[in-house]
This record gives structure tokens, sequence and C-alpha cells, in this order.
């Protein structure tokens, strides 16, 4: 059993990086605004097992803007918990004082003035040179990805995610799991894994549809420090609802917790005396497994972007989350004694790009994968006078360029952009280069199709994806936030059930009801829907830039939220 003595010991050394609360050199480098590369990476002699947790990179392999979620509404038993704080919630839990590096880093606000002062956060070469000090410290460290690792960049669309295979490789990673991975084809995962991936490829929930019996390799067994570790893979369940099922037909996914105990059960009687769990449940889903899967020490959790300085402790396991882009890497020390987990110790590095010298082994790589595409991406389309972001429950400023994109390109009245959650951040004053655009469009079924709703289809689209996002039990929350809107606006009251949560639609332009048997011309992409037409989603944002010269987004009230 995992004492309270060893978790408070572990999040006070935690806490002593993060600033207001007093605790150690945070609140003095953030007073004093000055950041060193040695004071962020910092070092560890605590335990004899170190993990290092990378995850949701999106392909991102150059410094960037990253807004955190204005909207990160939990629901149930998760209301109000981490990761649901955001802003002065969020200040407040974790002690960090507002105006800080951490500040700018973890929450949302005033973030264009403190990207200017503090700059771009992540950059693969940067990450390398974090991963690298850590071995200095533990050269036996475990280096782990936690998936969306070859998807969300130009370069890696365009070598159907060659380039990111060959960083991570060279960055040494021992072991990944996935999700939108898969939307390359089954084919070219397959290709991967069975060529030039040198990372273990793990998802024990990843079975074949005709053979009912696992694809891929369930766990990988380390022997670190005089202990055995083993680390379960457990990729993104719900594949074929948010992702076309047409891509990977022979595969088929899902929770399986039946089939994760027995899991777990078996890398016990192998001798396992710790057992990580390398997930892209998203937080909520992971938060539940660990009441509900025995065994588990620590799990660290992708896919909803979470950046939380410190673990969340649910009876003996411990929940890591380590953001998205490259902004963050966790450094996760154990104390493994006497057969089992006895302490941990937790270390959440902001990679801030200014500060962390590149590796230039790393840099010399990411500019050969790239130097095919520089041209491409770097031509400028247009420029910015608004902050351009994507990360929230609801319409980001990016998703907003896209919805009217699709309605002046497409010639719709209502526009649907989906809910993702990944693309970097523009600054107002900043140009809006080809680059930036794919950050926020490079997928593999692009096509902005144009068709016909009735209001009563429209309703039931969204009622359906609040479902997915807000059903109170996470085990039917199934990935990504609320569809983007354009042209259209709603009340969603976060607490009714099914059905009920969508009411008060109407078009912007007339300010009439959008009525249920009444017919709509809509443009959207990203359908999941096999042989779907119409033009790249990027070719529609590019030309609506273009036309618009500069681009400037109001807010956008459209959307009203009660009862989260």
């Amino acid at each position: 059993m995992i004492s309270r003595r060893h978790f408070v010991q572990a999040a006070m050394a935690t806490s002593a990086l993060y600033g207001a609360s007093g605790f150690g050199n945070w609140a003095r480098l953030a007073a004093q605004q000055v950041l060193s590369q040695e004071d962020l990476i910092g070092s560890s002699d605590f335990g004899n097992v170190t993990l290092v947790h990378i995850t949701d990179i999106h392909a991102q392999t150059q410094p960037i803007y990253f807004r955190e979620p204005e909207f990160n509404i939990g629901v149930g038993a998760a209301e109000g918990q981490p990761p649901h704080i955001v802003g002065e919630a969020f200040r407040a839990a974790y002690g960090i004082e507002q105006g800080s590096a951490m500040d700018y880093a973890l929450t949302y606000n005033d973030f264009t003035s403190l990207a200017r002062s503090y700059g771009k956060m992540g950059g693969l070469d940067r990450i390398a040179t974090v991963v690298n000090a850590i071995r200095g410290d533990r050269p036996d460290a475990i280096v782990l990805d936690g998936g969306d690792t070859w998807q969300g960049s130009l370069p890696s669309l365009r070598t159907r995610g060659q380039d990111m295979v060959d960083l991570f490789n060279a960055l040494g990673v021992d072991a990944m799991t996935s999700h939108w991975e898969f939307t390359l084809g089954s084919d070219r995962v397959r290709e991967i894994v069975e060529g030039p991936l040198n990372p273990a490829f793990l998802g024990a929930n990843i079975f074949d549809v005709d053979w009912d019996e696992p694809v891929f390799d369930d766990y990988r067994m380390f022997e670190r420090g005089g202990t055995s570790i083993a680390v379960i893979g457990q990729a993104f369940p719900y594949m074929p609802i948010a992702n076309p099922s047409w891509m990977f037909p022979e595969l088929s996914f899902g929770l399986r917790r039946e089939r994760l105990v027995e899991v777990v059960e078996e890398v016990r009687a192998a001798g396992a005396e710790v057992v990580v769990l390398l997930s892209h449940n998203g937080f909520d889903v992971d938060r539940q497994f660990a009441r509900d899967i025995p065994g588990l020490d620590v799990i660290l959790t992708g896919h909803t972007h979470d950046a939380l300085p410190e673990p969340v402790q649910v009876g003996n396991t411990f929940l890591i989350a380590s953001g998205s882009h490259g902004k963050f890497v966790s450094r996760v020390d154990l104390d493994v004694r006497d057969g089992g987990l006895q302490g941990i110790n937790h270390r959440l590095i902001p990679i801030f790009s200014d500060v962390i010298t590149p590796d230039p082994t790393m840099a010399g790589l990411i500019a050969e994968t790239r130097a095919p595409f520089e041209a491409e991406m770097s031509e400028v389309i247009g420029q910015s006078s608004s902050l351009l972001f994507r990360r929230g429950n609801f319409n980001g400023t990016w998703d907003d360029v896209i919805c009217n994109a699709l309605i002046s390109q497409r010639d719709a009245q209502i526009a649907l952009s989906p809910g993702f959650r990944w693309g970097a951040a523009v600054l107002p004053g900043q140009d809006i280069t080809r680059e930036d655009i794919f950050n926020v469009t490079a997928m593999t079924y692009p096509n902005a199709y144009r068709t016909e709703m009735t209001g009563e289809t429209l309703k039931l689209i969204f009622e359906d994806v609040a479902e997915n996002i807000f059903n109170p039990d996470p085990y039917y929350q199934q990935g990504g936030d609320m569809v983007r809107i354009g042209g259209m606006g709603y009340r969603i009251d976060i607490g009714q059930p099914m059905g009920s949560r969508i009411t008060d639609m109407t078009l912007l332009e007339t300010g009439e009801p959008v009525e249920a048997d009444q017919t709509y011309v809509v443009a959207g992409w990203a359908s999941v829907n096999e042989g779907t037409e119409g033009p790249p989603i990027w070719e529609v944002v590019e030309n609506h830039i273009r036309e618009q010269g500069t681009v400037e987004i109001q807010p956008n009230n459209s959307v009203d939220v009660v009862g989260g």
C-alpha cells in the first residue's frame, strides 16, 4: 500500500516549482520573470525507476503558441475536480501566481501578453534536450509516448507519419500507444509497426474483428533499478465512433475492462512489481479505470490534452497528465522496494523554447524532415488581428475562421466543424502561413462537404455530441468536444438528459428560429463517411483568408451554456 505520507512528500516536491505558495525557486523565478534551463529541467535522486511521459504532440516539431482552455466542463463526480478547473480556480488549486510563467503555460488568462513575454513552447529539439538531461540522471529511464504522434502537421500528412516515426525513433522512445495514428489506415500502421518503428506499439484493447484476439502487443516488461516494470498499452477505445471505421475495418477497440484486469493479473504473475498503464482513454475515463481496475500503480493519461502540475491520486493509483503539443514533459520517479511501489515523485517540465537549448542532433533531423516542404509551409496567406486558438468545450477562434470559410466558400447557411483539440495558436499581428492552416486541418479525411439538413437533424447531431461529452458516466464519454458551429446559435443545458440539452436554435443572420421541419444548407468537413466529396478543408480556409487579407474574429456569443 502507498502511504499518504509518500504522496504528500511528492506533492510538496512538485508544488515547489509553481510559484505563489512560496516554495522553492519558482516563486522567485516567477517574480523576477527569469527562467533557466537548469531550473526548468531540475534533477532528482528519488527512487530507483524513472518514467518520462510525452503525449498528444500532434506532429508539432516546432515551438508553438498553444492556449489552454477557458471551458473544460466536468460532469458527475468530475464536476469541479482537476482537470475541470480553469483560470483563477486552476491557479488557486495549485498555488500559481497570476502572470507567472506557469500561469502562462497552464491557463488561458491574458494569454497574448504573456505569450509575448515568455515566448513559444515546445519544439522536439528542446524535448530531446530534456530527455537527454533526464537520462543523464537516470540512463535507464523509460521513455513513453501516449499517442496522437503521427498526425497534425503538413509534413506528417505528406509523409504519412514517417517524419514523426523517424524523429521519435531518434528520441529513443521505448513504447507507445495510439489514436490518430489509425487515421493513416490500418495497412499503413502495420507497415510502420512491422518496419521502421523502434518503440513497442502497445494496445491491449485492439482486437481482430474476425478472430476476436489481440492484434498488437498488450504490454512490455522492463527491468530497471533492480525491479520489474510492466507497461500496458491502452489505445483510444472509441475509434470507430470518433474516426472513420472504414480506415481500419478489420479492427475493434473498446474499453475492454475485463481484458485489462486479465492483463494486469498476467504481468503480476510474471513478476511485475509496478504496473503502468500507458493510456489514450482521456482523463475522466482513466480516473474511473483507477477505481475499477485493481493493481494499476500509475496511469499515464492522454487524449484530453490536460496538463496537471501534480498527480491525481485515486486509491493507490496515480494519474499523470502531461499536456499536449510538446508543451510539457513529465518526469515520474518511482521508489520501488519490497515488491511494490513505495513512493512517487512527479515533475511536470514546461518546455519554454527560448530557455531550453535545442539538441543539435535532433534539430538537424527535424530540419531534414521539413526541408522538402519548407517553401510551401512558409508562404504567407494573410494576417490576423485576433488571437487564433483552438482548445475548449466550444468554439475557439480558429474554429470560427474555419466555420466562416465554410459558409463563404461553400455558399452555406450553417457550418459544422468537428470538436478537435489539436492545433497551434496565432497571435494578433502575426502573419498566417500555410503551415498555420495545416496545423489546424492536417488530416486524412479533409473533404469539405455541402449538403442539406433539416432542423431536426441538426438538433439530433448536437444532442448526440453533447451526450458523448457531458454524460455523467465517464465510460460513455466518447472523446472530442462539442461540434463547432457557424451561422447558428443555440442554448445548451449541460445538466439535462439526452435529447433535452439543446434548445433555442437560431439562424444568426436573420434571428429566425431553426425549425425542425425546415431544410438548411450546411457545410462541414471531417465526415466519417466513406466517399465524402468536396475540396480539402485547407484549400477552403486558405481561399477564405486570402480574400479576407486580415482576419478579425469578433467575440462569439452564439452558444449559451448553462448548468456547467
